[in-house]
């Protein structure tokens, strides 16, 4: 049984009284709501009227809402059981916008609920695909997706007027005051000011754009005569699917996947204290609400949904992450649903205030996929998964012509960063695994030990390997203690063969000799067991050894005796 960490006020099971949970759902739903630009931004390019972007809105509310209890529920396959709710998400904003210029909506849509199902069949394989999806991938994915939406932010905000023009120059000051507004209060600000720093923003550039005359007033006119509350008007174009258009929302499908994996184990990480390991079952589950979450947007006319990372560091930041605050996020938001005026005012926003928000959730997104990436030892074949994926995902944004020697058909699909940068990554991490081996040995003379020789021997494989640092660390601790602990007891005779096997749930380090065993005690000695005991070093060897590894046994075959340890990965 997993016990709450220190921090958490309401647990994963616990009930928060019904204040808390009210409050919590509208942080939640604020800190969501920043990223309803994403439909208004596609309903822009296909060149739909605000009442068309104000239905998008409300579509996307209610596959929110939809979504948010599929996540949080645990019946039968469906649910992680934790507060990873969708919101609208970069992956889906890049292929939904290469749809929405190159089509209409109802290819956005049906290309969308193509994307869902290919998520649901994923997790329901998702095990066997862990050696694909490494870190590495999953953190090359997340970064393209940051800088693709940090190019679409810098086209939004500066691509509606000539360069050389006045109303340019108005708008890259409103663009860069909002940016600027946006990081001040989040580098600056507490509490509320920071959390919701880019709401703030968006509530001032429009008001700023409003006095420099960058409002639509007949928009403004429409939105006074809208009513307060309405049913929805869903499903405006129907569903259309296009081939052309089957590798970006693919791709699009697989970087979802790998964002719900990352923000279930961030989840399980934050909810339990003692978490050793993801737990695959649950990741498999909220894999599957998520596609259906998409599933369900496309039915209703919104573009693709997936898990938010900022919910469950909003969850963590509070210490509330009772998966019951989900009923009430999806409670407000499909009352959300039926304000046509919410939709048409996020319409009304001014271009250069939405590329500045853009611009500004970016950054973060980058970040943390460095951080994933980084989380990994990397040797020269992984650098080069990397290093090559970005090189050629930054290509077609600096030179889009590099294209133009291909098919017509596949130019939308390889014409963008995060889809051929994915690409390019997954299948040098395929090419790359030829000849990786997953066990090593070497052998160590007793007259000859090299603590850093044999550190090196594990930094090298683990980096080989993509095995994580502090899995590493501890290793390396354990091989040269027991190495060093049986050559200064004197009790072996000849050389110490040691072997070292992975994959991606284990690593696994023996030490086999000729000699007596290497006691491993349960309890620590004490301060006078160790001074007044011959073995009482040893003991404490023994002790330091079992602790730093999660199982460590020792046994004995004929005239050899070895130590083996366990690491969980």
């Amino acid at each position: 049984m997993s016990h709450k960490p220190v921090g958490l006020i309401y647990g994963v099971d616990e009930t928060p009284p019904l204040g808390v949970n009210i409050f919590s759902g509208l942080q939640h739903v604020g800190l969501m709501s920043i990223f309803l630009v994403y439909p208004v931004l596609v309903a822009q390019a296909a060149g739909s009227t605000a009442e068309v972007a104000a239905a998008m809105v409300s579509a996307t509310l209610i596959a929110m809402a939809v979504g948010t209890v599929l996540q949080v529920i645990t019946v039968g396959p469906i649910g992680s059981g934790y507060l990873c709710q969708p919101s609208p998400s970069v992956v889906y904003v890049v292929p939904s916008l290469i749809a929405a210029r190159n089509g209409d909506l109802s290819a956005v849509f049906g290309m969308t609920i193509l994307a869902g199902l290919f998520e649901v069949a994923l997790s329901r394989v998702l095990p066997r695909l862990r050696a694909l999806f490494t870190p590495e991938i999953t953190g090359l994915v997340v970064l393209l997706a940051g800088i693709s939406v940090g190019v679409v932010g810098l086209r939004t905000a500066l691509g509606s007027a000539q360069a050389d023009t006045a109303p340019a120059q108005v708008d890259l000051l409103l663009g860069l005051g909002t940016l600027a507004l946006m990081v001040a209060l989040n580098v600056w600000g507490r509490g509320g000011m920071r959390v919701f720093s880019v709401l703030i923003g968006l509530g001032a550039g429009c008001v700023i754009g409003a006095a420099l005359g960058r409002l639509d007033t007949d928009g403004m006119a429409r939105v006074a005569t809208a009513p307060l509350l309405a049913l929805p008007a869903l499903g405006p174009v129907g569903w259309s699917f296009d081939a052309t258009l089957v590798l970006p929302f693919l791709i699009a499908a697989v970087a979802a996947v790998l964002k719900v994996i990352g923000n279930v184990t961030t989840a399980q990480k934050a909810s339990q204290a003692g978490w050793v390991r993801a737990d695959m079952r649950s990741i498999s589950r909220g894999v599957l609400a998520d596609g259906l979450g998409s599933v369900a947007a496309g039915a209703l006319g919104a573009p693709g949904i997936n898990s938010s990372t900022g919910a469950v560091g909003l969850a963590t930041a509070t210490g509330v992450v009772s998966r019951r605050i989900g009923w009430s996020v999806a409670a407000i938001l499909l009352l959300f649903a039926f304000m046509p005026k919410l939709g048409m005012l996020f319409n009304l926003i001014p271009r250069p205030v939405l590329g500045a928000a853009l611009v500004f959730s970016s950054t973060f997104i980058v970040i943390n996929g460095l951080l994933i990436m980084t989380s990994r030892l990397l040797d020269a074949r992984k650098t080069l998964v990397i290093g090559l994926a970005i090189v050629f995902g930054l290509a077609v944004e600096i030179f889009p012509g590099l294209v133009a020697v291909l098919p017509a058909a596949l130019r939308p699909s390889f014409g963008n960063s995060l889809v051929l940068g994915t690409l390019v990554g997954l299948g040098l991490n395929l090419l790359f695994r030829i000849g990786l081996r997953r066990s090593v040995s070497m052998t160590v003379a007793p007259g000859a030990v090299d603590p850093i020789a044999l550190e090196r021997f594990l930094d090298e494989h683990g980096a080989a390997w993509g095995a994580r640092s502090d899995v590493i660390a501890r290793a390396k601790f354990n091989l040269v203690q027991s190495v060093e602990t049986l050559v200064s007891l004197g009790v072996i005779s000849g050389p110490l063969d040691i072997q070292a096997s992975f994959d991606e749930f284990n690593l696994d380090l023996q030490v086999s000799y000729e000699g007596a065993d290497l006691e491993l005690p349960h309890q620590r000695p004490t301060v006078d067991e160790i001074v007044d005991s011959e073995d009482g070093e040893r003991r404490l060897a023994g002790f330091l050894l079992r602790n730093f590894a999660d199982r460590v046994t020792s046994r004995r075959s004929g005239l050899r005796a070895s130590v083996a340890f366990h690491f969980d990965h």
